[in-house]
């Protein structure tokens, strides 16, 4: 459960960095603070929602696209986000939809593969494994006991 929250996390500030990252470089994206704040945590969620199902209709029914279903699901995640900020997260042009979605996909993967395997993978894992050989060693050489 932590290690989920952790994860989420990760795609919480990646979402948030993607989304700023377009907004500085892109023409026709523009983003309000409020608009923002939204556009990540609806992006973020969406993302963890519709990835797999992205996934799951490809494979089923479009198996030669499985390829594409990380900006496929950032596009829509992307559209959903925009639609639910009331204008404070906006994507004017074909183009600059294409690019957002590009950008903020990479920033995301690359970002999510960076920070997956330095927080979750150095520093969580090791952090289980040292509780797990405390706790055998503990079984090993149990305190002695109490004295009055």
């Amino acid at each position: 459960m932590i290690r989920a929250m952790i994860d989420f996390g990760i795609n919480l500030v990646l979402a948030a960095t993607g989304i700023l990252i377009a907004a500085s470089t892109i023409a026709g994206v523009s983003v309000q603070w409020s608009g923002f704040l939204v556009a990540v945590l609806v992006f973020a969620a969406l993302q963890a929602v519709l990835s797999p199902f992205v996934f799951n209709m490809a494979r089923k029914y479009a198996s030669a696209v499985l390829g594409g279903i990380g900006i496929v699901s950032t596009l829509l995640a992307l559209w959903i986000a925009s639609m639910l900020t009331a204008g404070g997260f906006r994507i004017d042009g074909v183009w600059a939809w294409v690019l957002t979605a590009l950008v903020v996909w990479l920033v995301s993967a690359l970002g999510g593969w960076l920070l997956g395997w330095l927080i979750l993978t150095r520093w969580w894992d090791k952090r289980q494994e040292n509780k797990k050989l405390d706790a055998a060693a503990a079984r090993r050489n149990p305190p002695p006991p109490a004295q009055s």
